[in-house]
């Protein structure tokens, strides 16, 4: 019996939309990053990507539990001497909340060339509405 390995010609691209609204972050992220990476097909294969495409609607109603949003800090690096930036999450996600869906969906996909080319078909919106209702995107609901 052989073992089967997809290719990148042969991969079928479906498009999800889901509701981050009331759906705490680190969930939301495991599971789009699960099907970003292709992890929920029968023919996954580690060294291709074989995932679909994900639309996050709501990124503005998603959740930090705990007291998440006055302790937890995003951090990034400007690139000059002794420019590391710091935002609390409570401050992020009431300005950028599509950042922090992405950096925590980003954090979760392989650090490699792969995983740069998966993240790229991750959309984030604020909002419930999105502009990609021309590829016929199905709902996905996650809990």
């Amino acid at each position: 019996m052989k073992t089967y390995m997809a290719n990148a010609q042969n991969v079928e691209r479906k498009w999800y939309v889901v509701d981050g609204a009331g759906i705490p972050l680190g969930r939301l992220a495991s599971k789009v990053a699960a099907i970003l990476r292709g992890k929920n097909k029968p023919d996954f294969t580690p060294n291709v990507d074989t995932g679909d495409f994900v639309i996050i609607v709501n990124s503005d109603k998603v959740l930090l539990t705990g007291k998440k949003l006055e302790t937890k800090m995003y951090r990034y690096h400007t690139g000059y001497i002794s420019g590391l930036k710091e935002i609390p999450y409570g401050k992020l996600m009431a300005e950028k909340s599509d950042v922090a869906v992405y950096e925590a969906v980003r954090g979760m996909l392989p650090k490699n060339s792969l995983g740069r080319q998966m993240i790229k078909k991750l959309h984030i919106f604020k909002g419930p509405e999105h502009n990609h209702a021309a590829q016929k995107p199905e709902e996905l609901k996650l809990f």
